[in-house]
């Protein structure tokens, strides 16, 4: 149900299960799992995640599920984690494109891309209650953080889903587009940051993560700037930017 193709120096994959939107069980895991790692291995600058049809991704596929027999931990933190850990530590600026139900499995998935832009009308939130299942994959993390407890526990009782506007508007994801211009303009980005520094993205990506789950003060957080500054001063990226400034000309930036 995963498709992967490349365009330069970005790799989009694909969640292509439009059927059961997008839902992913053990195997689609597995195969994110190998897409995301061949696309590491290839090198690219930049990643794409997406969905095809009319949802990102409804969560988990539970069509095959019996709630007798479901190891629900063996799932959620030996399959769906690590994808989401991979995800989160690509070492390349990634995008997301939200459309339709991004729950679930999904919204974590959301939750461990660099830059999520969402379709005005994606729905997000927990539908968890109807199922008498807790928020699973950093969703809980994301909504306290963003919206405060309060309004997370509204969300989760009452099962009310935020559109792709509400969502950005709250501070949970980067931009909401019309429907028909989310998936260009996320392609777009992503061509930007393939053809900037990425070594200095990733660097980037690494002090924002340490700020984020470490609770780095400023003065920890300079550190890190420093030592990011000083581990680029030898890449090719940094040598090229250098010169194109100092001759007044835009820096191509193809070399990591």
């Amino acid at each position: 149900m995963i498709r992967v193709s490349m365009d330069d120096d970005v790799a989009e994959v694909v969640l292509d299960a439009p059927g059961r939107l997008n839902a992913l069980d053990e195997a689609g895991l597995e195969e994110l799992a190998d897409a995301l790692a061949g696309a590491e291995a290839e090198g690219v600058r930049a990643l794409v995640l997406r969905g095809t049809g009319k949802a990102f991704c409804a969560g988990r596929d539970i069509s095959e599920v019996d709630p007798a027999t479901d190891d629900v931990l063996g799932f959620l933190a030996g399959r769906v984690e690590p994808v989401l850990r991979r995800l989160a530590r690509f070492p390349a600026p990634t995008f997301a494109v939200g459309h339709g139900a991004c729950l679930g499995v999904g919204l974590g998935l959301l939750i461990a891309t660099d830059v999520v832009y969402l379709a005005d009308d994606a729905k997000v939130g927990s539908p968890f209650g109807r199922l008498g299942a807790v928020l699973d994959s950093g969703g809980h993390a994301l909504f306290v953080e963003r919206l405060g407890a309060h309004r997370t526990l509204d969300l989760i009782y009452t099962g009310d889903l935020l559109s792709g506007a509400e969502a950005v508007r709250a501070g949970l994801f980067s931009r909401s587009f019309p429907p028909g211009e989310v998936l260009a303009a996320t392609r777009s980005a992503a061509r930007r940051a393939a053809s900037g520094p990425t070594a200095a993205f990733t660097a980037s990506k690494e002090i924002v993560a340490a700020i984020r789950d470490d609770r780095l003060g400023l003065w920890a957080a300079v550190e890190r700037e420093n030592q990011g500054q000083a581990a680029l001063r030898d890449t090719a990226d940094y040598t090229e930017g250098f010169a194109a400034f100092r001759e007044k000309r835009e820096p191509a930036f193809r070399g990591t």
